[in-house]
């Protein structure tokens, strides 16, 4: 017995060494991410925000005129989505990531390092000349990872009080990435060592990968042991006395005490955040998957697009100023998704940062207008839960439906702190034996979340135990944030403790050599 508590001890101590800086930054970067989010980005609210309204006026070409353009010029892009949008200060219709403008029917060739500065000027409302171009990238940096596809980018720095960068994709003319000193420092101090995404490490994707599982897997253990080690440490005698039951003094009693109340979180956040990246694929399963056109009804055809007149569009908007037409097929009849000039600013709105394991296609748009390419008109209705149901059914003859609801509110699989994910939502529940969820927007008539039951599995033992999202607290503020705040310090002293005492005897033990 003595032989086993001395490995445990040993084990404890020298993993605990070499983890605990790890650690530490795990907890003091969480802290920073609560508010902070992830990395920065360009919203799609702050990107229509600064688009410039659409020229109406200088609409010469229909969608379907814009498409022959490109046939002509040999692009083989497909109207999987087209949108009109403003590009370089024109009209231009998007398709796919191919460009044609409206106003005149020539094709956007890539943008020339000076074409890119007036766009990254505009976009930030500032002269040409306080816009200094830095380089272009052939390969990411730290903040364009995930953004390899779109390569390269004209990285631009701004003149202004917020020592603004900005990358500009020139083959769209989108801004692709934005920072700020302030976003920046926070990612810093943030997300880039909570998720350790250095870009030199997180280049190589399977590298990165092995060392965040196995270093979670680790302090798993680690704190293990020191929980066995806190029951095995402990006195007992009598009479009692909490004082003599734990055998330690000084730095080694506080390091005991803390890991005791804040091990069991602090092994619960290294374990779930193990889980974050699905090790051994173990959530992998598929349930239903739905054609991609069962609410649509097949690809979109641009010829069903009429060009608009000023006038008309003045008429379906009463007057407001258009950001962005999008064109779609919705069950069978095609629509007009217009997005208008917000009525307010939404410059200073953060974006939530969705924990769902699963994807969340769909965010709130308060300001989307649905018009009919056929009438003309705005709807206003959503589409028929009988509609719905009845594509689902003949996407899955074989499989039963066990309930649908039509939900005013979140539940605790599709779910916003901010509410930025559509409600209503119509929730279909399926028989199959992945007992596949569906929840469907009514008012696009467009699925945005579908979940089997691993997945329900895994929004408990990841988003459950990593942010503590338990509807009873996790919309209570500030209690949430006292809670996790204390939590989170609780296991930053310990662990801080913990290497302070290991460096010390490490420190000994060379000066004795």
């Amino acid at each position: 017995m003595t032989f086993i508590r001395k490995w445990l001890i040993l084990s404890h101590r020298y993993a605990g060494i070499v983890l605990s800086a790890l650690v530490m930054l795990w907890f003091a970067s969480g802290i920073v991410m609560m508010y902070a989010g992830g990395l920065p980005r360009v919203t799609p609210a702050l990107r229509l925000e600064r688009m410039p309204d659409l020229d109406l006026t200088s609409v010469h070409l229909s969608a379907a005129d814009a498409t022959a353009r490109l046939e002509a010029a040999g692009s083989t892009a497909r109207a999987g989505r087209a949108q009109l949008l403003t590009v370089m200060n024109r009209p231009a219709y998007r398709v796919g990531t191919a460009t044609v403008f409206a106003d005149t029917g020539d094709v956007m060739a890539a943008l020339t390092v000076d074409e890119a500065r007036q766009v990254a000027s505009r976009f930030m409302q500032v002269a040409d000349d306080r816009v200094r171009f830095a380089r272009t990238l052939t390969s990411v940096d730290q903040w364009t990872l995930g953004q390899g596809r779109g390569l390269p980018l004209h990285k631009f720095q701004v003149d202004d009080e917020g020592g603004t960068e900005i990358y500009v994709q020139p083959r769209t003319g989108e801004i692709a990435t934005m920072t700020t000193r302030t976003s920046r420092a926070l990612a810093w101090v943030g997300v880039i060592p909570h998720w350790l995404y250095f870009a030199a490490l997180r280049a190589n994707q399977p590298l990165w990968y092995q060392i965040v599982v196995w270093t979670s897997a680790a302090a798993c253990a680690v704190t293990i042991l020191g929980m066995v080690l806190g029951f095995t440490q402990f006195r007992k005698a009598r009479p009692f006395r909490l004082a003599k039951a734990i055998p330690y003094a000084g730095w080694m009693r506080w390091h005991y005490i803390t890991g005791v109340i804040f091990g069991t979180f602090t092994l619960t956040w290294a374990f779930s955040g193990l889980l974050s990246m699905e090790p051994f694929e173990w959530t992998n399963a598929t349930g239903l998957e739905p054609p991609r056109d069962v609410f649509t009804g097949g690809p979109v055809d641009l010829a069903q697009f009429p060009l608009l007149e000023p006038t008309q569009w003045n008429q379906a908007l009463n007057g407001r100023g258009i950001k962005e037409i999008e064109f779609a097929r919705i069950q069978d009849e095609p629509y007009f998704i217009v997005h208008p000039t917000p009525l307010t600013s939404t410059e200073a709105t953060r974006g939530e940062r969705l924990h769902q394991p699963y994807g969340v296609a769909g965010r709130l748009e308060g300001d989307r207008v649905l018009v009919s390419a056929r009438t003309l008109h705005p709807r206003t209705d959503r589409f028929s839960t009988a509609s719905i149901l009845e594509r689902l059914k003949h996407a899955f003859p074989d499989e039963p439906i066990v309930v649908a609801d039509l939900l005013t509110d979140y539940d605790s699989y599709y779910y916003s702190r901010g509410y930025q994910t559509p409600l209503p939502v119509l929730r279909v529940k399926f028989g199959d034996p992945a007992e596949t969820w569906f929840y469907i927007d009514p008012a696009v008539s467009q699925v945005v979340a579908q979940v089997h039951r691993l997945n329900r599995v895994e929004r408990w033992l990841y988003n459950g135990l990593h942010s503590l999202d338990f509807a009873f607290w996790y919309n209570s503020r500030p209690l949430w944030d006292i809670g996790m705040i204390v939590l989170l310090l609780g296991g930053l002293a310990s662990s801080t403790i913990g290497l302070w005492l290991g460096l010390k005897r490490i420190r000994r033990g060379l000066v004795r050599a």
